[in-house]
């Protein structure tokens, strides 16, 4: 992780990113600066003052080396202490933790779908573990796969709001505003095609069905046995909502679906 200990130089010159997947998240960074999002992260993100005192571009490349961080730790299995965040990223800028830490674990929540848990709060040690309990990700045996759990809550998300179906074409269309397009290589997803209508497919988190009586033919996806086992409409509407910024009380119907949900599920 020797990259990691250069923020000096970083901090100086204009924002690059040295990889793909440094790429995404410099791009993410931007739309989630200028979105409303109440995420819950570990560190409640009222830290206006602190961020003015550093560039939004220091920030913004500090945040990226916390996130490429988290991920290391994550791939190794190990626990994240605050201590070694701050040796190893931040340096000289440790006044900008909180900020850094708050905006670093929104951008894992909402790109990889992997929430930040303290653990102790006496040595400040957390983990992370899967948005909503989803267990997609649970392997990554290969040690280069990016946790893709953001996606696949996305994606259940859009199906839910189409009621249960939702037609291919618009699947893609709601998906393109994360970057991801079929049959294009994505850095953090892969070939999101054949993540999507067979991966997930077979894992049982998705059905890929042809629209009946549909000539030519067209296709769409619904929740598969294994999502439903694992969450529930509810709570997946209900985090891409929290996230959003958006009031929940401002979508009735959806309210009274959960409701039901929850019902049904007691």
């Amino acid at each position: 992780m020797s990259e990691l200990r250069q923020p000096e130089a970083d901090l100086q010159a204009p924002v690059q990113a040295q990889g793909p997947v440094e790429a995404q998240l410099f791009g993410a960074a931007g739309e989630e600066a200028a979105s409303p999002s109440s995420s819950s992260s570990p560190v409640a993100p009222s830290f206006s003052a602190c961020a003015e005192s550093l560039p939004q571009e220091a920030l913004t490349v500090l945040k990226s080396h916390l996130v490429v961080f988290l991920l290391l730790k994550y791939r190794a299995k190990e626990p994240i202490c605050k201590a070694e965040m701050l040796n190893m990223v931040l340096h000289d800028y440790e006044d900008h933790f909180p900020v850094v830490f708050s905006q670093a674990c929104e951008c894992m929540q909402l790109v990889f779908g992997m929430d930040v848990k303290e653990v102790d709060p006496r040595e400040c040690t957390y983990v992370l573990v899967p948005t909503l309990g989803l267990t997609c990700d649970a392997v990554l045996s290969d040690g280069q796969s990016m946790p893709k759990a953001g996606l696949l809550v996305m994606l259940l998300g859009v199906i839910a709001l189409y009621v249960d179906h939702a037609p291919e074409e618009e699947v893609w269309e709601a998906l393109s505003v994360m970057g991801v397009y079929a049959g294009r290589e994505h850095c953090i997803y892969g070939e999101p095609r054949e993540l999507l209508t067979k991966v997930w497919v077979q894992e049982g988190y998705l059905e890929y069905r042809q629209v009946p009586h549909s000539d030519p033919a067209r296709y769409g996806f619904l929740w598969g046995p294994r999502a439903y086992a694992e969450t529930s409409k509810w709570q997946v509407l209900e985090h891409l909502l929290r996230v959003s910024g958006w009031d929940l009380r401002s979508f009735p119907s959806l309210c009274a679906e959960g409701v039901s949900d929850e019902e049904e599920g007691a």
